[in-house]
């Protein structure tokens, strides 16, 4: 199999562990880090304070925290999946050492997230700052681990984009070639 052909391979190959991975309202994310999320924040608690945990909801002495879907926060996990997945100048070493990451960095701040609420739950405010830590907080999170990932494995490409302009390439040769020859 000619380099051509194992690149388009490649690239359908990406895109349909994407979608595989959103299935089902992203049901595989949700499955693995719904139990990783509740037994790490509740292992940390139980350092600082008596716990009981019950599915998916723990209990301290005056509160009660219930780790729904927004906590674990499924869909930023897909974000940085896609944008390493969409990528093209990435072998699959990096690019699953890149996911692993990604992914762990983003778990940690994560837990560090739902750990940093806990305290002010019964607060009149923590509407407000929890509001700003699901929205604002978690939105620059996977930006600033999608551009640490950019640097730190020094991609070039550009998700997706760079992708669509390969195969449009192959799609439409003569018309890059032309260009070329007029630029020479």
């Amino acid at each position: 199999m000619d380099k051509q052909s194992k690149k388009i391979i490649g690239l359908f190959a990406r895109y349909f562990l994407v979608l595989l991975a959103g299935l089902g309202n992203l049901y595989l994310i949700y499955k693995i880090l719904t139990p990783l999320t509740v037994y790490t924040v509740n292992a940390i608690l139980s350092i600082f304070t008596k716990t009981i945990l019950i599915e998916n909801t723990i209990y301290l002495t005056n509160v009660v925290i219930e780790i729904i879907p927004a906590c674990v926060a499924g869909a930023a996990f897909y974000l940085l999946l896609l944008l390493v997945f969409s990528t093209s100048d990435i072998g699959p070493k990096i690019r699953t050492k890149a996911i692993i990451l990604a992914f762990a960095i983003f778990f940690i701040l994560n837990i560090t997230r739902i750990l940093i609420l806990v305290p002010i739950i019964e607060q009149p405010y923590y509407d407000a700052v929890h509001w700003i830590f699901w929205h604002i907080v978690s939105t620059a999170m996977v930006v600033a681990i999608w551009f640490g990932i950019i640097k730190f494995y020094k991609i070039k490409s550009i998700p997706v984009y760079s992708d669509l302009k390969y195969m449009k390439g192959l799609i439409y040769p003569h018309k890059n070639s032309k260009r070329k020859k007029k630029n020479k």
